[in-house]
């Protein structure tokens, strides 16, 4: 596969995976390309276009040429300098590896991360959230996360990557996307009884078994495991964590257990307040998860993978 088609399918994947309408993605587009035309002429060379054909900021190539014949790729949830060195010496023992694929965004994706934030909004929305109230809880936290970034060293990997020859590119909110809907659809088929129940049917997906027998797999954080579950909502996908009140919207919506890759302290202790259950399916396998549904698809077009930094690699198909 070129370089290029592996970009469009992720992509494509996350699109396909998203919980928002067709015609809500093409308005985010339109959005962009709006923005775009209104720039001055010697603004328009800092707008990234990749915005008018892609929704997600974080999903991007961040070296390489578009038309590179790609053998074999490396991948991981994080994918830094050490990484980079790795694929090096693996290529130096004769791997065919042109690719480094990471899940968690480097250079540009990682600069915009901000940007796919809005989505939540939309997720919240569909859970009975008004959307006015929506936007208006995640703007600011989207606005905060831009500024935490700013001071990153957003290109440290891509750097090593591009000095060795290897191109390199991230897929982050179309893996959060596929491993969204694949959990939501798995606890909606199983219909759990308990919020211990919940843990096990979590634990009946692969990633999460294997990340449970190494001692961080899905675990009950607030919540009684006796007690049912209610209205399950999964919540893995937005680019990052959004606001604390966000819970309270969802909790007068109707949702009764959030499961989602992570929660911060503050998160929990609120939930609490708002008799509210979380449960921590888990981050990397979670991220692994997402990443072998696409990974799936580069694989059956004949490009070799190679999983390191937190991706054990199950087929599906």
């Amino acid at each position: 596969m070129k370089l290029s088609e592996i970009y469009q399918l992720c992509v494509e994947r996350g699109m396909e995976a998203d919980g928002r309408s067709p015609q809500e993605l093409q308005r985010v587009m339109d959005v962009a390309r709006r923005e775009f035309d209104k720039l001055d002429a010697d603004d328009k060379p800092f707008y990234d276009t990749e915005r008018l054909t892609n929704p997600y900021s974080d999903t991007r190539i961040a070296c390489g040429d578009p038309d590179l014949e790609v053998r074999g790729l490396i991948t991981g949830v994080d994918m830094e300098t050490a990484e980079v060195l790795l694929a090096d010496r693996l290529r130096e023992k004769g791997e065919p590896i042109d690719l480094i694929l990471a899940h968690h965004p480097e250079g540009p994706g990682f600069a915009r991360l901000d940007e796919v934030m809005g989505m939540q909004a939309d997720l919240w929305h569909l859970q009975g959230v008004g959307l006015g109230a929506a936007d208006a809880l995640i703007a600011p936290r989207a606005a905060e996360v831009r500024r935490h970034f700013l001071p990153y060293n957003h290109y440290r990997s891509i750097m090593a990557a591009e000095i060795l020859g290897f191109a390199c590119m991230s897929c982050h909110t179309p893996a959060d996307n596929s491993v969204n809907r694949f959990v939501q659809r798995h606890l909606d088929e199983r219909d759990p009884a308990t919020l211990d129940d919940v843990v096990k049917a979590l634990r009946g997906i692969d990633e999460y078994a294997d990340a449970a027998r190494k001692g961080y797999g899905p675990e009950l954080v607030q919540g009684d495991g006796e007690h049912r579950p209610g209205r399950i909502v999964v919540d893995m996908t937005g680019g990052t964590e959004g606001p604390l009140k966000a819970l309270d919207r969802l909790s007068a919506a109707g949702v009764d257990t959030l499961v989602g890759m992570h929660f911060s302290e503050e998160h929990r202790t609120h939930a609490g307040e708002l008799s509210m259950n979380l449960i921590i399916a888990g981050h990397i396998s979670s991220d692994a998860l997402g990443m072998n549904l696409i990974l799936d698809e580069i694989e059956k077009r004949g490009v070799k993978i190679y999983c390191t930094s937190g991706i054990v690699r199950v087929r599906r198909s």
